[in-house]
């Protein structure tokens, strides 16, 4: 397989690892592994796709700069969960190809081979763009070859006095042997001269940079060129590093990190408390298996071989950074940096003025509401929660929690509705990768309110999105329902695109109800009205829906499929499109993240395509759309196409039953999508994929015009 790369056609861009693609399908069996891109590679190119922003000059300086740093936190969980699951594989003896055709070893050596490729793009983007970019706007990362004399004055002072005291070095002896290195912990291998005051003479220490520290110290304004110079903590420790080791010779000093396996593994069968569990694991999270090595470029090859023979890691699991190793920290950078014209512009997300002034279940009762976040604001949203907690007539309040804020309004509404005295049931899944432990402190904090607290259904994790209060009205009991595609997140509600469905209407508040009922207590599937959950029938549903259009499409009836996803992998998915494209059934896939479907074989998959939209806001929401003979069908849903959303998670996928609410998000999330040519990646049948180019002057950007059209109203 050849290496990821960045190629220009015209003035088109296409990165991507091209792999072997079929010129044409021929075959009527489509179980052949090579109907599937590799899902690890295409996770890959994903990361790749972000890293091309902090390359875009369309986008603002220090957003670009965000956007590498992104780049490297994605490499990070790449590595912490993807790679860590498949040396587990392979360490359990399970070497056989996955549905792409390759074996865990195979993959890892195209892992290696494309992120090799990635970790010097990243770097030559930081030392070649961004880095001279910055400072032509006055903004500059001092190295220590540039200090001036007062500059080393100051930040010598500023080591002693605020550094010098945190560092713990540690020398490598029979009584101090190497210790245990943190997950993700930026460390300094350095190799001394010379015996100390007990006559010991190694040769090495290792002195590991105090996570309390900030790793991009401001210079002030009496001692820089300007008010925005930094410099590195670790060139800081690095200029000092001598005065750790009083009356040795300090002959060299190298960064490292090291990454470990991330993922949390609890046998659910035996244990009798998760919470219990999960805090077990957790404390032992941070000192895992290791999966990667990163040093400096300048370290020498003994010591390479000391660390890695100490984590257990090989030639082919290390990787030589050509700056600081921990690249993604300059991000802060970008925070400290008090520059708005270098960063994107402040907009104002719209609301309903229905839902802004008011009494928000009156106009809910009138209709249901569509809400396209971060265009539309999420505050209705929390206005609701906020208006049951405090309306003596509401009874009771449930709902999901995936993730949530530290600091989360709506956990401060769900304590104050149950101190209230209303009914407060909070299913919090606990399991929520790298959030259990906020998501075990936000439990116990609403159980010491007299929240109900469940930790959902015991080898499925609880993902849907949900809250469903319960109000006296008369003499009846009516139900308000809140159905989303994202988290009860205020942060992530301003930063991805999500749909937001709030109703009344009493066949879909049943069914949020039924699902509630399933996570909270026991009993058997339950029938449902309008809802479609996972892992009791979604994947059924896209199946048979996928179907029933091909057979449209081959009775010469209207047809078509639209879907946007983070992901699709599952494979009877893929299969089943391909059978559709084959029916002459046209689709149109919006996918943000990994794609295994190979869009525009022909013979197989001519009538497909896809687009990734990259920019300013994670795309987040997933949408399903099917013609269905001029009648349409359109879903939103809290689920990907993949294996764990379909098999092994609780999802709901409901209607969009308001024909004008459907007509706009079909509109907004795919009209829009195929029509943007700045920040839409078109994926090719080998895997690659390819910027689009613009039409116009300026070019139509999806973000950007649902941003003015969300400034308009």
């Amino acid at each position: 397989m050849a290496c990821m790369s960045t190629q220009s056609s015209g003035n088109r861009t296409r990165i991507g690892q091209p792999v072997d693609a079929p010129e044409r399908w021929e075959h009527e069996e489509l179980d052949d592994a090579g109907l599937l891109l590799n899902r690890e590679i295409s996770l890959l190119t994903f990361t790749r796709r972000v890293l091309e922003l902090a390359r875009n000059d369309r986008v603002p300086l220090l957003e670009r700069l965000r956007f590498l740093c992104i780049s490297c936190t994605n490499l990070d969980e790449f590595f912490e969960v993807r790679v860590a699951a498949i040396r587990q594989r392979m360490q359990h003896g399970a070497n056989q190809p996955g549905p792409d055709g390759l074996t865990p070893r195979a993959t890892l050596a195209a892992i290696r081979e494309t992120v090799q490729a990635m970790v010097e793009a990243q770097y030559r983007v930081l030392n070649s763009e961004l880095m001279p970019g910055l400072a032509e706007q006055g903004i500059h990362i001092v190295r220590r070859s540039d200090w001036t004399r007062r500059q080393r004055r100051w930040l010598h002072h500023h080591f002693r006095q605020q550094i010098m005291p945190v560092l713990s070095p540690l020398g490598l002896d029979p009584a101090h042997p190497f210790p245990r290195i943190l997950n993700k912990s930026l460390n300094f291998a350095v190799a001394v001269e010379g015996r100390d005051a007990f006559g010991r003479d190694s040769g090495m220490a290792l002195v590991r940079a105090p996570r309390s520290l900030p790793r991009i110290i401001r210079i002030p304004r009496s001692y820089s060129r300007g008010p925005d110079d930094f410099v590195f903590l670790s060139s800081i420790i690095h200029a000092f590093i001598d005065e750790l080791f009083p009356g040795m010779n300090v002959r060299g000093c190298y960064q490292f990190r090291v990454t470990r396996n991330s993922e949390l593994f609890v046998d659910e069968e035996e244990i009798e408390d998760l919470a219990r569990a999960l805090e077990g694991e957790l404390m032992e999270r941070g000192f895992a298996e290791a999966v990667r090595l990163e040093v400096a470029d300048n370290c020498p090859e003994p010591i390479v071989r000391f660390l890695t023979s100490r984590f257990g890691l090989g030639d082919d699991d290390t990787y030589r950074c050509d700056g600081p190793v921990n690249l993604n920290r300059m991000v802060a950078v970008a925070d400290l940096t008090d520059r708005p014209d270098l960063k994107y512009e402040p907009f104002h997300p719209h609301v309903p003025r229905a839902l802004e002034h008011g009494e928000p279940f009156a106009a809910i009762r009138r209709r249901d509401w569509m809400l396209h976040h971060p265009y539309d604001s999420f505050q209705p949203v929390l206005d609701l929660a906020r208006e049951a907690a405090s309306d003596p007539r509401v009874l009771a309040i449930k709902q999901t929690l995936y993730r949530t804020d530290a600091d989360s309004a709506l956990v401060a509404v769900l304590i104050d509705a149950a101190r209230a005295g209303k009914d407060v049931t909070v299913v919090v899944e606990l399991r929520a990768r790298f959030d259990e432990e906020a998501n075990i402190t936000l439990a116990t904090r609403l159980q010491e309110a007299g929240v109900q607290v469940v930790y959902g259904v015991v080898g499925h994790k609880a993902h849907a999105k949900m809250m469903l209060i319960v109000r006296r009205e008369g003499n009846q009991l009516r139900r308000y329902a809140h159905l989303g595609t994202g988290n009860y997140h205020q942060g992530t509600a301003k930063a991805y695109t999500d749909w937001s469905l709030i109703t009344a209407k009493p066949e879909l508040c049943q069914d949020v109800h039924r699902v509630f009922q399933q996570l909270t207590g026991l009993g058997r599937v339950q029938a449902l009205n309008r809802l479609v959950q996972s892992p009791f029938g979604l994947h059924e549903f896209l199946l048979e829906r996928i179907e029933r259009e091909a057979e449209n499409a081959r009775q010469g009836k209207p047809a078509g499929i639209a879907a946007k996803l983070n992901a699709l992998t599952e494979p009877d998915i893929i299969r089943a499109l391909y059978r559709a494209s084959r029916a002459g059934v046209g689709i149109r896939l919006v996918i943000r993240g990994i794609c295994c479907l190979r869009p525009g074989v022909p013979g197989l998959s001519e009538n497909i395509r896809v687009r990734s939209i990259l920019g300013r806001f994670l795309e987040h929401s997933r949408i399903y759309h099917f013609v269905n003979d001029d009648h349409p069908e359109t879903y939103a849903s809290s689920a990907d196409w993949m294996e764990r959303n379909l098999f092994q998670r609780v999802e709901v996928c409901f209607p969009v039953l308001d024909e004008h609410a459907a007509q706009r998000i079909r509109w907004e999330s795919f009209d829009l999508a195929f029509e943007d040519d700045t920040r839409a990646w078109e994926l090719r049948p080998d895997g690659t994929y390819e910027l689009s180019e613009p039409l116009t002057d300026g070019g139509s950007d999806l973000q950007e015009r649902l941003i003015h059209q969300a400034d308009e109203d």
